[in-house]
């Protein structure tokens, strides 16, 4: 039987080994997770809005039934290209007749000082846990100590990012401490809540219509977060952020939402052609150039857009991509099999959305029409419902969100993190205990 090998259990891993079931193929799913992330809801596991079971389902749980896929939970090291096997951390090699990486992309950093040290990324679940209870932890300290501890920066909270996730995470920050001083007792007074949103364009959410920028830029103003734009971060160190233009913004916590690379991750270590980020260089059927068997998807390749009006443009790292590249690598191993000629990839965009906050979300379609406001939220409420893995994922999403549309005193705002001592110095301490790598 032909083996393929798929590295990562990701939207591009879980698509393609999807596309695979019941083909004649012996599938192998490697991650060194046993469960896949549903990624874009992340944030409202790191905001208090969402449980982190509520976003992540077992790979074993989602292929139970496909007789022809199996799962290896462990961390792919390398690939050796003569014996055409997997290399792994903690067994014996996978040997592979066909290879899709998958392997997704981390946090980029841009070489600025103290940022892997002292800021917040947001791409695992872990990451999410971390976060959330680092956040809670500072109201609890805030609450304990309201002069010192507000006076230090602890309920000040800076987001580095203006892209989707950026913006989603201040939005929802503001609501967090909305609903801490409304329902949880905490004493602190709101306004001494600070939410500052920093990105070194002009802009926000680059990829939408600039009319769609503004209404996201008015929306957070009016919610009372402070926007920075054109500004660029220098430092970041256990107490403060430092901009290009002098300022220090007294702080506790930095949720980094700046963009991602592939440099750290398994694509990053295969000795292929990188683009940029780090990721691979692909085909137009996605094979890795000078491997026929090894295709490149999601996150971790450069995808290009397709014949169409995009031409060569490289497609952009959203989960829309990433579900469309491992269905067709899929589609094109299969092909291979079968003897028949490779199909060059083509993304067919279905437009972009970002929630701000409550009743407040944009949908940007193909055609350039924006929806915004309550109808783009419930759209963006809709469509991750869809693409939510699990029946019961999906329903406990829905149940959590329409009660807390109903209730803002809903939310699963506990600390099950270490206990640690207390006090406003955690920053390093919370970050201390694994590696934010993916």
């Amino acid at each position: 039987m032909h083996r393929v090998v798929v590295v990562g259990a990701g939207f591009a891993g879980l698509s393609a080994a999807r596309a695979l079931i019941g083909k004649p193929v012996e599938v192998t799913i490697v991650d060194q997770r046993n469960f896949h992330t549903f990624q874009p809801l992340l944030y409202e596991v790191a905001t208090a809005g969402l449980e982190s079971g509520d976003v992540a389902y077992p790979i074993r749980v989602i292929f139970g039934k496909a007789a022809n896929v199996s799962f290896r939970m462990d961390r792919v090291t390398g690939v050796d290209w003569e014996r055409r096997e997997v290399l792994l951390d903690g067994a014996v090699a996978l040997p592979f007749d066909s290879l899709v990486v998958a392997s997704g992309a981390t946090a980029k950093f841009f070489g600025i000082p103290g940022a892997s040290e002292h800021s917040f990324p947001l791409y695992t679940l872990t990451d999410a846990r971390r976060l959330r209870d680092h956040i809670l932890r500072r109201l609890e300290d805030v609450d304990a100590h309201p002069d010192g501890a507000a006076a230090r920066g602890a309920l000040t909270f800076v987001v580095v990012g203006g892209g989707p996730t950026g913006v989603e995470v201040a939005g929802a920050l503001a609501e967090l401490l909305d609903v801490a001083v409304k329902h949880d007792g905490f004493r602190f007074d709101r306004t001494a809540g600070r939410i500052v949103l920093v990105d070194a364009l002009d802009r926000l959410l680059t990829p939408f219509k600039e009319s769609a920028a503004d209404y996201a830029a008015g929306t957070l103003a009016g919610r009372g977060i402070e926007l920075r734009l054109g500004r660029m971060v220098k430092a970041v160190h256990a107490d403060c952020v430092e901009l290009d233009d002098g300022t220090d913004i007294p702080t506790r916590t930095v949720v980094w939402a700046g963009g991602v690379t592939v440099e750290h991750t398994v694509a990053g270590e295969l000795g292929a052609p990188t683009g940029p980020n780090g990721r691979l260089v692909v085909r137009p059927d996605l094979t890795v150039a000078g491997h026929d068997d090894v295709y490149a998807v999601g996150d971790a390749a450069a995808v290009l857009w397709g014949p169409g009006d995009e031409g060569s443009a490289i497609c952009p790292q959203v989960a829309q991509v990433a579900i469309q590249s491992g269905g067709h690598a899929a589609r094109q191993i299969l092909a291979r099999i079968d003897g028949r000629e490779p199909t060059p990839f083509r993304y067919k965009d279905k437009g972009i959305m970002a929630t701000i906050g409550r009743r407040a979300a944009i949908t940007q379609f193909r055609s350039g029409r924006v929806v915004r406001g309550t109808l783009g939220w419930l759209a963006w409420l809709s469509l991750h419902l869809v693409y939510l893995v699990g029946f019961r994922n999906k329903i406990v999403v829905f149940v959590n969100w329409s009660w807390r549309y109903l209730s803002w005193g809903s939310g699963p705002r506990i600390i099950v993190g270490e206990e640690r001592a207390p006090g406003v110095d955690g920053v390093d301490q919370d970050r201390a205990d694994g590696d934010h790598r993916d």
